[in-house]
Formats: C-alpha cells, structure tokens, sequence
C-alpha cells in the first residue's frame, strides 16, 4: 500500500493528527513508567527475610524505667515459656518489617575514614538467632560466653555474625572473617557469616540495603528490654501470641502493652506492605484509565474520517478497491499516527523518570520498558481503529456515490 497517500490525507487533518499522537504520547510515557513503578513495588513485597517468618511473633512492651529492665524481662520471659506450645522466647531489641533500633552508620576502619553503609544491628539475647531460623554458612557460629552484659546503647566490643549481602559490600572479593568493623569507637568482630536477614525496613532509600544487618549477641539489660521474639508451630503462632497478650496484663501490669506492634512477623509484613499494594493497584487504575481515553479517542477520531470519507470510499470501492484494501488503508494511518506518538513518547517516558529519580530517588527506566508500552499501544490502536475501519470497509460502493 502507497504511504504517500496517507501522509497527505493526515496533513489535511493535522490539529486531530496531532492531538491524537500527543495523547498517545502521553499514554506512553505514563504507561512505561507507571509499569516499572509497580514491577519495583511487586519486588520489594517479595524480599525474603532469612528468618522462619511464619513461626514467629514478636511482643513489644514499655512504660517502665531502665531501673525495671531485668526484672521485667525476667517476668515476661517466664511467662512466655509458660505458655503452651512456646518453643522459644527471647529479647531481640530489632524486628523484621517492625521495630528498628539498631540502624547505624558503620566506619570498615578505627579512624573513620571509610563510610561503610548504614546497616541494622539486632542485638539478640541467648536462644534469639536460633529462633529467627539463621545458619551460619561461614565461619563459626555463636558460642555462649559471646552473649556479654553491656551499659551504653550497643556494646562496646562483641564478635557478631554478618549478613553475606552485608559483608559482600563491605569487602568485595575478601573473606570477611575477622574483619571488624567500628559504631564510633565501638569495634565488632565478625566470626560467622549468615545467607541472609533482611532489615525491618527493607525499602529503606539511600546508602543502606534490604540485607545490609548484622546480628550482635549480648545480654538482655537496662538498654535491651521490653521486645521479646517468639517461637512456636506456625499453627500455634496466633494463638500464642493471643495468649502472650494475656500474659503480660497478669505478670506485668506496671507495663504497657503495644497492641499494634506486638505481631506475628507474617503480619507485620503484610503491614509493612499495605501502603506498596495500595500504591500498585492504583497505578493499575490509572493504566487502564488511560489506555480507555486513549483507545475512546482513536475510535472517536477513526469513526469521525471514515463518516467524512464515505464518498471517497466509496469512489475507492467503484473503481476496484476490495473491503481489505480499504480496512489496510484505516489501520495503516492509524500505525503511523500510534508510531508517531510513540516515538515522543519514548522521549517523555526518559524525561518523567528523571523527575521520579530526581525527587523519589527511583532507579533508572530500564530500555526494554520501551518496548513493551510501544508494543501495547501499537496493539491497542490496531484493536480501537478496526471497528471504524470494518464499517469503512463494509460502505457499499453504490451508497457511497450517492451520498451528498
């Protein structure tokens, strides 16, 4: 089919050419974008944690004085492991997708030259990194005299186990055992290295990552207190962490009890996530919003020329046009006016990512994003345009001629 013919019939119609072509321009540049929006959402709700998430709970307590920290922790304690079906019950001062009260920046050197990363330090009494389910794949695991009482914020010098995505950053290519590395003077040894433990908020932006976190053991005391982790049968998680509730109000009533962040580590990812699922189902809204607009207009547009055109398809049809020439003609028009789009398109799809990287720190739109929406679009405006040009292609030729 001649291209000629149809570029001239579109420079006779160029203010609804260009209209259509910039609405599909836009379709594009929101479509990449919103699709690779909702591919990083997707991946981040997928991160895996390295503990045995369907076995634990977590119960958070406060309200009490630092003065009150061993006894309350001694209580608590006793009345989790009284409870029927408890396995194991600890003090973990850092929950994943829950509380965080270990993120530090961390120096690879005594003098702090060398900025490593903001990490996350669980600092765990005996029984806790047995009960997140870790193994240690390197090195040697915890030994009992590892768990040392402390006074200040974090000890001032432990052996600690490493995450491989942690210790991989930190000294690429090198073994990491007996590395150590420094919380302002503080200094930590690592002896053993773990496969993986996500930190409690794993989308966390900047210079940190989902597995950048370290597990420091150390004795529960005035600044470990009040956050317990709790082990049992994924069948009995719920109903144990019903009856830890319960507990709490009989042998601590001097304390309070947080009902939001006391948990099973299931929910509280399902928490931590709400807001991403929101978010994707939005943008899935806004999607199919847009691709409707669009295809509305091409079918609004395609039904208005072939109503105008009827007479010159119909002199077509008199001299020997077939249906298929005609329904050709429509759809090869409208691959030029989606083609031309698309190619602004692509350009706004860059230049609306630069603005997300820019003010939401997203990563880079990657090509074969482009593609993909090309592709989509190409085949929504063959589907919108074939209704108008099958009623094209049906006109009679005797019908045509007549009309005015």
């Amino acid at each position: 089919m001649e291209i000629q013919p149809i570029l001239a019939a579109l420079r006779k119609h160029r203010l609804a050419t260009l209209l259509i072509a910039l609405e599909i321009a836009l379709a594009c540049a929101v479509l990449c974008n919103a699709c690779f929006l909702i591919a990083n959402r997707l991946q981040a709700m997928q991160v895996r944690s390295g503990v045995d998430e369907a076995a634990l709970a977590t119960l958070q307590i406060s309200g009490f004085e630092n003065s009150q920290a061993n006894d309350i922790n001694a209580r608590i304690l006793a009345g989790l492991r009284a409870i029927s079906g408890v396995q194991s019950a600890s003090v973990l001062n850092s929950i994943p997708f829950g509380e965080h009260r270990g993120r530090v920046g961390i120096m690879t050197d005594a003098e702090g030259k060398h900025f490593g990363g903001v990490v996350e330090l669980y600092m765990g009494g005996p029984g806790s990194l047995e009960a997140l389910g870790l193994h240690v794949v390197a090195g040697r695991p915890l030994q009992a005299d590892d768990y040392q009482p402390f006074e200040g914020v974090f000890p001032t010098s432990a052996s600690v186990l490493m995450a491989r995505e942690l210790s991989d950053h930190l000294w690429p290519g090198a073994d990491p055992l007996g590395k150590t590395f420094w919380v302002d003077k503080w200094s930590y040894r690592v002896v053993g290295i773990v496969d993986y433990l996500v930190t409690p908020y794993p989308s966390y932006a900047g210079r940190s990552a989902p597995g950048w976190s370290a597990f420091v053991p150390a004795q529960p005391g005035p600044m470990m207190a009040g956050s317990y982790l709790i082990k049992a049968a994924p069948a009995d998680i719920g109903r144990v962490l019903r009856d830890a509730r319960e507990m709490v109000a009989k042998v601590a009533p001097d304390a309070v009890l947080d009902q939001e962040g006391s948990q099973t580590i299931s929910d509280l990812r399902n928490q931590f996530f709400q807001q991403d699922r929101i978010m994707a189902f939005m943008l899935v809204g806004v999607i199919v919003a847009l691709l409707l607009v669009t295809a509305l207009g091409i079918v609004g547009l395609a039904s208005f020329w072939v109503q105008q055109r009827r007479k010159q398809i119909g002199i077509r049809r008199a001299i020997g046009a077939t249906r298929g020439d005609i329904l050709r003609y429509f759809q090869t028009e409208n691959f030029l006016i989606v083609s031309g789009g698309i190619a602004l398109g692509m350009v706004m799809a860059f230049a609306l990512n630069l603005a997300l990287m820019k003010f939401y720190e997203l990563p880079h739109l990657p090509l074969y994003y482009l593609p993909v929406g090309a592709i989509a679009l190409w085949a929504l405006g063959q589907l919108a345009v074939l209704g108008p040009a099958l009623r094209a292609a049906a006109v009679p030729p005797v019908v045509a001629t007549r009309s005015g």
